[in-house]
């Protein structure tokens, strides 16, 4: 493998751990919850909704249900009535948020470059 590659000479990127970790992260909105999960903390279904401006209800419930099942985020459902269901960052989850502020100061160096 050359220095600083992730994608040895003869492998497809779709064996790879970069390739991997887009299958996790990538998407429209799942870069965004996690950052707001590692923002707040713990966060209800409304309330990741209003932070987020334009996704549908149905899209970030399929969004979070994807975390969950990659093990990113806890879902913890209280048994009350009305029910209560919170959202909170795994341990693999947090692992995740230096990448995502690596890009935050990327995008802010960069986003002006072709103003």
């Amino acid at each position: 493998m050359e220095r600083g590659s992730c994608v040895p000479q003869g492998t497809e990127i779709v064996q790879t751990g970069f390739h991997y970790t887009l299958s996790l992260i990538g998407g429209k909105y799942k870069m965004a919850i996690l950052y707001l999960l590692a923002e707040h903390g713990v966060l209800r279904h409304n309330a990741i909704h209003r932070r987020i401006a334009g996704i549908p209800y149905k899209t970030l419930a399929v969004v979070l249900k994807e975390l969950a099942a990659d093990g990113l985020v806890v879902r913890t459902e209280y048994p009350q009535v009305p029910p209560k269901v919170e959202y909170a960052l795994t341990e693999r989850g947090r692992s995740l948020i230096p990448i995502l502020h690596s890009m935050c100061d990327w995008g802010e160096q960069h986003r002006d470059d072709l103003r």
